[in-house]
């Protein structure tokens, strides 16, 4: 692996699936000595808020919380 002018690199599929790294999940870097290690941030709070940001005003249609509970559980007849 190496690393481009702008200080990026690739990290391998395995290692993201392994550490649970999704698109837009937030890290950090930890420096130990002349080891750099690459956490996942935990807990962050703004990331629900910017996965709802994302997901507002999707929906195409309008429909009450009766309708969604029919939906989801299906056809019991």
């Amino acid at each position: 692996m190496r690393v481009t002018s702008k200080g990026q690199v690739t990290i391998p599929i395995e290692v993201r699936k392994k550490a649970g790294l999704l698109p837009d999940t937030e890290v950090e870097f930890v420096v130990r000595g002349n080891t750099v290690i690459v956490k996942k941030v935990e807990n962050n709070p703004r990331r629900g808020r910017r996965l709802l940001t994302i997901m507002r005003g999707k929906a195409t249609t309008r429909i009450g919380t009766d309708e969604i509970m029919a939906l989801t559980r299906g056809n019991r007849k």
